[in-house]
């Protein structure tokens, strides 16, 4: 379940509704990880662009991955605008057994880091300023020619 909402998440009624997907599933764990937007460097908050097509494909491949341990995979992410304190990423893994959703999330969430296309903004003076240092350059991006 891949879900993209504008600007912050409302975790609670995100995690509760994961929670009552799985709960009648015999997964003995649900493993969830919120991103919260930091205060610092003088910002406002951030703000998210997302590339879905690739997004969606990435998503794909770690359903797939998961499934050989009958693990499910949710994720939320913003889109827009996040301020201080508002979480902008969500993701959980659940699984009959609790070592998996354990182990896999880790990897999930520092391939998401990685690999998924979605670009980060500074909001400063109600502006949105594009964070290159912070950025990691995807596989296979450049110009086209």
């Amino acid at each position: 379940m891949l879900e993209i909402h504008k600007d912050s998440l409302d975790v609670k009624e995100i995690q509760n509704r994961w929670y009552d997907l799985v709960r009648d599933k015999n997964h003995g764990a649900l493993i969830t990880f919120i991103g919260i937007v930091r205060d610092e460097d003088e910002i406002e908050g951030l703000s998210f662009d997302i590339y879905e097509p690739i997004l969606k494909k990435w998503y794909s491949e770690w359903v797939e991955k998961l499934q050989k341990f009958d693990a499910r995979l949710f994720m939320a992410h913003s889109q827009g605008d996040v301020l201080l304190h508002e979480s902008s990423f969500m993701c959980g893994i659940s699984s009959p057994k609790r070592r998996v959703s354990l182990e896999m999330i880790d990897k999930f969430v520092e391939d998401f880091k990685a690999n998924a296309p979605i670009w980060k903004y500074d909001m400063r003076d109600g502006k949105r300023i594009f964070v290159k240092e912070r950025g990691t350059k995807l596989p296979n991006s450049g110009v086209l020619r």
